[in-house]
Protein backbone atom coordinates (compact mmCIF):
# COMPACT_ATOMS: atom_id res chain seq x y z
CA UNK A 1 0.00 0.00 0.00
CA UNK A 2 1.29 3.44 -0.71
CA UNK A 3 2.66 4.94 2.39
CA UNK A 4 0.70 8.42 1.83
CA UNK A 5 -2.29 6.51 1.27
CA UNK A 6 -1.83 4.14 4.84
CA UNK A 7 -0.85 7.63 6.57
CA UNK A 8 -4.20 9.16 5.29
CA UNK A 9 -5.71 6.13 6.41
CA UNK A 10 -4.33 6.18 9.79
CA UNK A 11 -5.54 10.03 10.90
CA UNK A 12 -8.59 9.05 12.55
CA UNK A 13 -7.19 6.33 14.73
CA UNK A 14 -4.41 8.66 15.66
CA UNK A 15 -6.99 11.31 16.84
CA UNK A 16 -8.50 9.02 18.52
CA UNK A 17 -5.11 7.86 20.50
CA UNK A 18 -4.25 11.65 21.15
CA UNK A 19 -7.78 11.77 23.01
CA UNK A 20 -7.10 8.36 24.89
CA UNK A 21 -3.80 10.11 26.06
CA UNK A 22 -5.17 13.19 26.85
CA UNK A 23 -8.00 11.76 29.03
CA UNK A 24 -5.36 9.29 30.56
CA UNK A 25 -3.17 12.29 31.48
CA UNK A 26 -6.07 14.75 32.70
CA UNK A 27 -8.68 12.84 33.54
CA UNK A 28 -7.60 9.21 34.25
CA UNK A 29 -4.99 10.52 37.47
CA UNK A 30 -8.31 12.00 39.22
CA UNK A 31 -9.78 8.24 40.09
CA UNK A 32 -7.10 7.32 40.92
CA UNK A 33 -6.04 3.26 40.83
CA UNK A 34 -9.79 1.68 40.90
CA UNK A 35 -10.08 -0.42 37.90
CA UNK A 36 -10.61 -3.66 38.50
CA UNK A 37 -8.58 -5.23 35.37
CA UNK A 38 -4.90 -4.82 34.61
CA UNK A 39 -4.43 -2.78 32.13
CA UNK A 40 -6.68 -0.40 32.97
CA UNK A 41 -9.71 0.31 31.05
CA UNK A 42 -7.87 3.25 29.20
CA UNK A 43 -5.04 1.63 28.81
CA UNK A 44 -7.29 -1.16 27.29
CA UNK A 45 -8.90 1.18 24.96
CA UNK A 46 -5.83 2.97 23.79
CA UNK A 47 -3.91 -0.36 23.36
CA UNK A 48 -6.69 -1.71 21.18
CA UNK A 49 -6.85 1.55 19.04
CA UNK A 50 -3.78 1.33 18.12
CA UNK A 51 -3.49 -2.78 17.58
CA UNK A 52 -7.16 -2.70 15.80
CA UNK A 53 -8.54 0.25 14.60
CA UNK A 54 -11.15 3.02 15.84
CA UNK A 55 -13.99 0.79 14.67
CA UNK A 56 -12.42 -2.84 16.09
CA UNK A 57 -10.94 -1.36 18.54
CA UNK A 58 -13.73 1.06 19.59
CA UNK A 59 -16.15 -1.90 20.23
CA UNK A 60 -13.25 -4.45 21.82
CA UNK A 61 -12.90 -1.14 24.44
CA UNK A 62 -16.74 -0.68 24.70
CA UNK A 63 -17.09 -4.29 25.62
CA UNK A 64 -14.31 -3.99 28.32
CA UNK A 65 -15.82 -1.07 29.77
CA UNK A 66 -19.35 -2.92 30.15
CA UNK A 67 -17.76 -5.73 32.18
CA UNK A 68 -15.98 -3.63 34.49
CA UNK A 69 -18.19 -3.13 37.25
CA UNK A 70 -18.05 -3.08 41.33
CA UNK A 71 -18.92 -6.92 41.55
CA UNK A 72 -16.73 -7.74 38.85
CA UNK A 73 -13.94 -10.30 39.34
CA UNK A 74 -11.02 -8.34 37.24
CA UNK A 75 -7.88 -9.86 36.64
CA UNK A 76 -5.32 -9.90 34.11
CA UNK A 77 -7.21 -8.90 30.65
CA UNK A 78 -4.88 -7.98 27.78
CA UNK A 79 -6.13 -7.03 24.59
CA UNK A 80 -6.02 -10.00 21.74
CA UNK A 81 -3.02 -8.75 19.35
CA UNK A 82 -3.09 -9.53 15.42
CA UNK A 83 -0.65 -12.06 14.63
CA UNK A 84 0.20 -9.34 11.54
CA UNK A 85 0.66 -5.94 12.09
CA UNK A 86 0.79 -3.65 9.05
CA UNK A 87 1.70 -0.13 10.95
CA UNK A 88 4.05 -0.12 13.56
CA UNK A 89 3.62 1.97 16.94
CA UNK A 90 6.12 5.42 17.57
CA UNK A 91 7.15 5.96 20.83
CA UNK A 92 4.89 8.65 21.53
CA UNK A 93 1.61 5.91 21.16
CA UNK A 94 0.75 7.28 17.51
CA UNK A 95 0.31 4.63 14.92
CA UNK A 96 2.36 5.02 11.53
CA UNK A 97 2.54 3.34 8.55
CA UNK A 98 5.64 0.79 8.01
CA UNK A 99 5.74 -2.61 8.83
CA UNK A 100 4.72 -3.88 13.23
CA UNK A 101 6.35 -6.43 15.25
CA UNK A 102 5.03 -10.04 15.88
Amino acid sequence: MNRLVATALLVPRNIVVLLLRVYRAVISPLYGDVCRYYPSCSQYALTAVQDRGVVVGGALAARRIVRCHPWAEGGIDDVPLKRVRRYRVTASGFVVAGQGKG
